[in-house]
């Protein structure tokens, strides 16, 4: 993690009191200026942060919201191992969590379905049953409703297993089908060249940063040679090598203004697609809940309809009398109504 102080441009180096020679032991003016700069500010991993506590009080972007777009500036460092990994690349993470739990419950949902389908299969066996078909009378009709109704209910459960499929399987997971990838690919690949375009801007202020130090060096040198007679430079030598110190610092001026401007797209193309994928799993998680809902609801008709299908044995089961299947038993089967008598002798 490189972590630097930034450069403020505010200043120019055209001022002679930068570039003018300077007292043995003494700090120029520009050195001064870099050391009250990394008392404010600081760059990690090429982007330029205030140091807390100093300066004004940054606002959030959309203050109350926890928002995207205010809480991923900086770079995570990965547990997996010493590198980082780029706040936006936490979001898009989570935008790939977001699709593979999506398909999860698709995949949830598509084995309850098994199981509706395992159970009508079977309440539908079941209800072709022989077993008590010689029940007779009233019990015997409230029997066969019973068995029947098996057969309903598994007609219900089998359109419950149906609808489970066409209105919650498969919009799960079909919500954002193959080409959802490719566009947060599109997303990563587009921050991630501005991130490289903003790590060569830094690598050009730290060269020309470095320039600068070297010919401010070089004219100090040349300075006081001359002045304690060690060496035969003349004047011409100390104003060619203020010239060349003062390009040097309107180099650095030029690449810190030219990284700048790279970091302000960056910030905006940063806050642009960090809410794009905000209102995305905002998307997500309404679908869901959208289509969650059609679960319940979908379940709630089906024990009305389950429901339905045991009125018709309630109602038999309240008609069953046992005198009455007595009546109707006796007829078919009795044998005689002739009572034995005591014999005669």
């Amino acid at each position: 993690m490189m972590m630097e102080a930034s450069f403020d441009t505010e200043e120019s180096f055209d001022d002679p009191s930068c570039l003018a020679p300077q007292p043995p032991g003494s700090v120029s003016p520009a050195k001064r200026q870099i050391k009250e700069v990394k008392e404010t500010k600081i760059t990690i991993n090429c982007v330029t942060f205030p140091l807390p506590g100093e300066g004004p009080e940054q606002q959030l972007l959309k203050p109350n919201d926890w928002s995207y777009c205010d809480y991923f500036w900086a770079d995570k460092k990965d547990p997996q191992g010493a590198t980082s990994v780029a706040g936006f690349e936490v979001l898009l993470q989570k935008q790939l969590k977001g699709k593979q739990m999506q398909k999860e419950m698709s995949e949830f949902i598509h084995e309850r379905i098994k199981i509706e389908e395992e159970y009508a299969k079977n309440l539908s066996k079941l209800s072709l049953s022989p077993l008590a078909a010689q029940e007779e009378g009233t019990l015997g009709e409230a029997w066969t409703q019973l068995k029947k109704s098996l057969h309903d209910e598994a007609e219900v459960h089998l359109k419950f297993s149906n609808k489970l499929h066409t209105e919650v399987e498969k919009p799960l997971l079909t919500f954002r089908g193959d080409n959802f990838k490719k566009d947060l690919k599109k997303y990563d690949h587009h921050i991630a060249d501005l991130r490289k375009q903003l790590a060569s801007r830094y690598a050009s202020v730290e060269k020309a940063r470095k320039a600068l130090a070297d010919r401010q060096k070089d004219l100090e040198v040349k300075t006081q040679q001359l002045e304690i007679k060690l060496s035969n430079k003349t004047e011409e030598d100390i104003k060619k090598a203020r010239r060349k110190s003062t390009q040097a610092g309107d180099d650095l001026m030029r690449c810190v203004d030219l990284y700048n401007q790279t970091q302000s797209k960056w910030f905006e193309e940063m806050v642009t697609t960090s809410m794009e994928l905000e209102k995305l799993e905002v998307d997500r998680i309404e679908w869901i809940q959208q289509h969650l809902r059609q679960y319940t609801t979908l379940r709630h008709e089906t024990d009305m309809f389950n429901q339905s299908t045991a009125e018709p044995v309630d109602q038999l089961l309240q008609s069953v009398d046992p005198t009455k299947d007595r009546e109707q038993w006796v007829k078919e089967h009795k044998t005689g109504e002739v009572r034995p008598v005591d014999m005669d002798i």
